[in-house]
This record gives C-alpha cells, structure tokens and sequence, in this order.
C-alpha cells in the first residue's frame, strides 16, 4: 500500500502552502472527521454494508469549494474499506494509456481518487464509462487500418472523484456515481474544534478562546483554519513568548492583514471597486478584474464564494452587485433609491 507521503505530490490542491503540514493533519477514520454530518453517516453506510456483504464500493462523487475535506474523505474511505488508495488528478491523464496504466495496478476492492475530475479530456471519459460499469477497459492500438480493439479485464474498484466545480462534470460521467455528496462550508465551533485537534497534533498548546479567534476568519474552511493556526504558531513563538492566546492570534493575523471577518486585503478591493468605481454593480466578472488587477478566475473561485455566502455581494443576470452589508463593510451607507432597492431584492 501507499504511504499518503507517497501519494502526495500527486494531489492537486488550490492553495498547496505545504502538504506535508496540511496532510499530517488530516484525520484518519470517520469518527476523527469534524463537520460534513450527513455526508459521512451517508459514507459510513456504504462502506459499512460493502463490508458487510463483502463486496467492491460503488463509485462516490464528492463536490464542493476547495479546502473542505474531499481527499481526506477518500483516504478516510480507503483507510475503512481496508483498501490501497492510488491518487491522481483530471489534468494528468492526458491518454488512455495513462488511464489504463493507473486502473490495471488496483487490486480488487481497491480506490481510485481523481482530484479535479471535470478537467478530464471527453475521450478519457469515454474510456472510463465501461471501467466504472463493467469494470472493462477498451483501448484501441494503431490508427487506420490497422487499428485494433484490445479488451482488459480490471479488478473490482471504487472511483472516489472530487471536483470544485460540479455543473462542469458531463451527465453521462456523473450518472455512474453510485453516490454523490456536496461538502459546505462548517461552521465556526466546529472550525474551533478542527483547530485545537490540529494543535495538539503539532505540540502547541492553545489558551482559551484561540481557537475560536482562528476559527472565525477561516472562511468557513478547515485547510485556511489550519495554515491560519501554522501562521499563528510561528508568530506566537516569535513575538509572544510561545503563548498562542485569543489576543496574540488576533494580533498575528492582522499582520496578514486579515480581519475579524475573515477579509484579506483582495476581498476589501473587491467590495470597494465594486462599490466605488461601478456604482454598487452590476459589474461584469471580466470588468471586475480589470478593475483591482486580479485573475476573472481567482476571484469566480477563490474570493466570490465567501462574499456571496456571507451575504456581501450576489450575482445577478447582468452582473455582480454589491449588497447592503458590503456597503457598511467599507463604512458607507447603501443606496436607497429604487433602482439600487430593485438590484438588491432581483434574483441571482
């Protein structure tokens, strides 16, 4: 089997600061697993009837923002089923031949994890389709005519996906997971817990109400509460005697300019373009970016999704608008005319 340091240049992540801090932090069972309730009863479910009757897990499909638990779910799944969980992403399977290559080195009852599994080209998937069903792989060799049709039989295997964005994963893909669960965002106790858990395991000891003071500004997500506390760690050490306080780590992350809601500097550029130089919106993606000198990208799926999720700006047909509470973020009073009252109440 694979150690998850053997695997782990292979997991693609959208903030990699330091795998190797971020995995040795990762739980191994469901039952060290915080937050994401459902999603896990549903999971123990299977893999506790899959043991039961002694047969291969169907395939999972596990959606949502990046950070929130989706690798770790299909280790944790690996870890449960017994089974050795061989690791790549959607980009790095260029060929069949790859595709091939990875799926006839699983043992039976083996995992599969495809990271960013909406960036596979369509002629993987086509190859994939009768390996998830049949577990059969067709690969053709040579072109023209001498084009020929070899058929590889494959042990029984569970395909664990992830993606980060699932309205980009073809129907015919997603109609062959046998179960599909979205991760949301947690909660601010249950982030409080993840931190203290990931500070016992690192050897720091934190004194009351840090965790809760990490926890709020990790926007909702466990991978940024656990390089927040990494951050709050070395600044502890540096500048306050090792002592991880509420204070000194409300301190150490308005270095990082980071405030008590979780705002970076680029989230406040956001909110104040959007505001200042459009009018409160709408304002097209592309304009946007322009704008505050920043990727249309980055800010779909790294900065938008905390900011529409907290109520700060929304979505509209003709573009992103500010909302009343972005207004008082940045201390103005919002708009009260009708025009600006009918672009808050629109539907996104």
């Amino acid at each position: 089997m694979h150690s998850m340091a053997e695997t782990a240049p292979l997991i693609q992540t959208a903030e990699p600061l330091d795998p190797s801090f971020e995995i040795s932090l990762r739980p191994p069972m469901f039952e060290e697993f915080a937050g994401q309730k459902k999603t896990v009863e549903r999971l123990q479910i299977m893999v506790e009837a899959a043991k039961t009757r002694g047969d291969t897990l169907q395939h999972i499909l596990l959606s949502g923002p990046p950070g929130l638990g989706k690798t770790t779910l299909a280790y944790i799944i690996g870890n449960a089923m017994g089974a050795e969980v061989r690791t790549t992403s959607g980009p790095m399977i260029e060929k069949a031949g790859d595709l091939a290559g990875l799926l006839t080195n699983i043992e039976r009852g083996g995992v599969l994890f495809i990271d960013e599994i909406h960036r596979l080209q369509p002629a993987i998937e086509e190859y994939l389709y009768p390996a998830m069903e049949d577990f059969k792989l067709d690969i053709v060799i040579d072109q023209g005519p001498s084009a020929r049709t070899v058929r590889l039989n494959l042990a029984p295997f569970t395909l664990v996906g992830a993606t980060t964005r699932s309205g980009m994963i073809s129907d015919p893909l997603r109609s062959r997971f046998g179960m599909n669960c979205r991760l949301d965002y947690y909660d601010t106790p249950t982030l409080a817990a993840i931190v203290s858990r990931s500070a016992g395991l690192l050897g720091s000891e934190l004194e009351s109400g840090a965790d809760l003071e990490i926890a709020r500004r990790a926007r909702g997500t466990p991978r940024i509460a656990n390089n927040l506390l990494r951050w709050v760690r070395d600044y502890a050490l540096v500048r306050a005697g090792g002592r991880i306080t509420a204070q000194s780590a409300a301190e150490a992350l308005q270095t990082l300019d980071i405030d008590a809601d979780g705002f970076d500097e680029m989230d406040k550029r956001i909110l104040d373009a959007i505001i200042s130089l459009f009018d409160g919106g709408p304002v097209g993606l592309n304009s946007l970016a322009v704008a505050i000198g920043e990727e249309p990208g980055t800010i779909e799926e790294v900065h938008e999704p905390y900011l529409i999720m907290q109520g700060y700006i929304k979505r509209s047909p003709q573009g992103r608008v500010a909302m009343p509470k972005a207004y008082r973020k940045i201390g103005l009073p919002a708009p009260t005319t009708p025009e600006q009252a009918d672009l808050f109440n629109s539907g996104s």
